[in-house]
Order: C-alpha cells, then structure tokens, then sequence
C-alpha cells in the first residue's frame, strides 16, 4: 500500500502543476469521459499531499492524467499516461527483496520502492488492460505491475506492454532489471 508523499509544493509550484493536468485533461476527454475538471481541481487542492504524488508521477515523466471516478469514495483516479514506462522510473528492479537478493550490478532502486517513496501504487494487470483501452502504451518498452504473492513467493514477477495489437503479460525474476523496462503507478484522490 502507498504511502502518502511528504513533498509539500508552494503555492506556485501547485499553480504550474494544476496547469498541466487541467491541459492534460482537455486534451483526452476520452479517458475521463462525464468528468468535470473544476470538481477534480477543488479535491486536488483539498489534499496538498496527493499533489506532491502527482508532482513526483510527473517529474519523472509519468504524464498523469485522471482516468476515473469511484462513486463510493468520491476520490478521482489518476494513472500515468505517458505513452512509454515514465523514463526516470526504468532500470529498476521490482521490489526492496529483489534489489537485496543481487549482489553485483544492482539498479539504484526497485519499482515497489520508488512508488511507496512517491506515494503511488503499481497498476495491477486489470488496471493495465484498462489504461490500454484509452490509447496505446508500453509499444516501445515494458512495465512492472502488481505481481501475485505466489508467483513472486517463488522468486518472479510480472510485467506487461503492448505489442501487435494485443496485450501481453510476462514474468521475468524479480531482480531483473532493464533499461526499457519501468513501472506506471496509480493514485486516488
């Protein structure tokens, strides 16, 4: 489970992001059809944590943008959207046991790790196919998602892209890491 980032934003830094996001929103109304940007911006500025989330999903090329709305919880879902896995979060491992178990060659970090840092979760596999049902993703390089507790129990994980028009879910051992292969997180606010 995420963590809630602790970056806090100034007041410009909040302005410039929402700027973004709301020209993101605009620009792909199919992924959040029957959404108002107005209402997302008022919960948005309501948790300045989540903000700092969405600030690190961007900065490391992550281009969130909201993809849903739970009408229980009333919190807005935000997945990255960068047509690639986000460049500042490859070559990584997928997760802290991984990144322990290799002795030579490590990656500076693992994609569970940085997404806990970041206060975001890794998609699962339905939430993969989801994002694929609003554009292409993931054609040129891969990502970690959400692996089983049995399957990563005997030492693998998951991994996912897009290619010849179908979806495809691999393994691959935990410690593996590659310079196309990153993570793309979710966030509900």
């Amino acid at each position: 489970m995420a963590v809630t980032n602790k970056k806090k934003l100034s007041a410009a830094q909040q302005k410039e992001l929402l700027g973004v996001l709301k020209t993101r929103f605009e620009k792909n109304m199919q992924r959040h059809k029957g959404l108002d940007w107005a209402k997302v911006q008022t919960r948005l500025e309501a948790n300045a944590g989540k903000l700092g989330s969405l600030d690190e999903m961007e900065s490391t090329g992550g281009e969130p943008d909201v993809v849903g709305f739970d009408k229980k919880t009333g919190e807005y879902i935000f997945y990255d959207c960068a047509a690639e896995s986000p460049a500042g979060r490859r070559s990584v491992c997928y997760d802290h046991e991984a990144l322990e178990k290799r002795k030579e060659n490590k990656p500076k970090n693992s994609a569970m790790g940085m997404a806990a840092e970041m206060g975001i979760e890794l998609l699962t596999e339905e939430q993969y196919r989801e994002l694929q049902q609003s554009g292409k993703f993931d054609t040129k390089t891969s990502s970690w998602i959400v692996t089983p507790p049995a399957i990563r129990k005997l030492g693998g994980a998951l991994f996912a892209d897009y290619r010849y028009g179908t979806i495809f879910v691999y393994h691959n051992g935990a410690e593996s890491y590659y310079a196309a292969r990153g993570f793309r997180g979710s966030l509900r606010v």
